[in-house]
């Protein structure tokens, strides 16, 4: 999988998260913090094993609508 860098947000550090990315495959890949919250992990239905989850500002989203054709 190659990803393209679409941007980040201006809460983001230098290096770092939050970001979005498109792949070659027509997903998104979504840099963010890991969330290790119990609550937050006991309210998500069926998280696979090989799976995680990222929290992101809302404004990350807006990223995806500035990359539309």
């Amino acid at each position: 999988m190659r990803l393209t860098f679409l941007g980040k947000t201006g809460g983001s550090n230098e290096g770092g998260c939050p970001a979005l990315y498109l792949t070659d495959r027509g997903t998104y890949v979504v840099q963010g913090v890991k969330v290790e919250d119990a609550q937050a992990l006991a309210d998500v239905r069926d998280l696979a094993p090989d799976e995680t989850l990222v929290e992101i500002p809302a404004d990350v989203l807006l990223l995806h609508r500035e990359a539309q054709p």
